[in-house]
């Protein structure tokens, strides 16, 4: 089974440098992964170089500058690079364009967006309306839509989930410990109990060929470790059928990111 993390932080100035990543992925059988810039940092490069070292194994997802002159410019000029995709939060204002200009040169480009934010801010009319306004544009939503460790109903999280409705759309699903408590005491055992249904209720909105695992790494290693997020999914009820977890785990990225030689 292919197994491709789509959502990993590497740098060489906040994290951890791609070695740290690149031996967690070989431990764990990850066979490729996805570099999604972090937050604030606009200069690439680090990013572009580390992964043409690494022949097809990695994709990036680079940050364009919201103080741009020249917003569309610099996302061209990263295409041109070899970026997989850009990395918008929902509602982010830029200084010179409209963001739906953003978003439709981006699927002009073939390029995906990768989009951060909380439930409530995908769950919002404007962000329904960006998706509408930008229908050749892949989008994929990051973190379970932001849920985090939530209370029910799960009011925001539901109306987030109407985005689905939109075949253009992917999720992101992270590991257990971004959307659980950690247990009081970490027994021998990997174990989080009360597990909310969160990926039910995602995987009744898009099917399991619209979602795809993302660990969250270097962060989700102070929530519960590398592996954990990867085998949270992999063992989740919610995925129990064979073709289902191959999907998430691997089958959905490959198709949504271009990893042609895994798919």
């Amino acid at each position: 089974m292919v197994i491709i993390d789509t959502h990993c932080h590497a740098g060489g100035n906040w994290f951890e440098p791609i070695e740290v990543l690149e031996f967690q992925m070989n431990r764990c059988g990850v066979d490729a992964a996805v570099l999604i810039q972090h937050g604030g940092t606009y200069g690439n490069d680090y990013l572009f170089e580390e992964a043409a070292k690494r022949s097809d194994r990695f994709k990036v997802v680079v940050l364009i500058d919201p103080e741009s002159d020249d917003p569309l410019g610099d996302l061209s000029r990263m295409a041109e690079q070899g970026a997989a995709g850009v990395r918008i939060y929902p509602g982010q204002p830029f200084k010179t364009k409209h963001p739906h200009d953003i978003w439709r040169k981006a699927g002009e480009l073939g390029m995906v967006v990768s989009s951060l934010g909380k439930a409530d801010q995908f769950a919002s009319d404007e962000f329904k309306q960006m998706l509408d306004a930008c229908p050749d544009t892949p989008v994929v939503i990051e973190h379970l839509a932001g849920v985090g460790i939530a209370e029910p109903p799960y009011a925001a999280f539901e109306s987030a989930l109407e985005c689905a409705s939109r075949p253009i759309t992917t999720i992101k699903v992270p590991g257990l410990g971004e959307i659980t408590r950690r247990p009081p005491r970490l027994l021998p055992d990997f174990r989080f109990d009360d597990v909310p249904p969160l990926f039910e209720m995602a995987k009744d909105a898009f099917g399991a060929q619209r979602m795809m695992w993302g660990s969250d790494f270097p962060p989700s290693a102070g929530r519960e470790g590398y592996q954990n997020t990867l085998e949270g999914v992999r063992s989740h009820p919610a995925f129990a059928s064979a073709d289902d977890v191959e999907w998430v785990l691997g089958k959905t990225a490959a198709r949504v990111w271009g990893f042609d030689k895994l798919s």
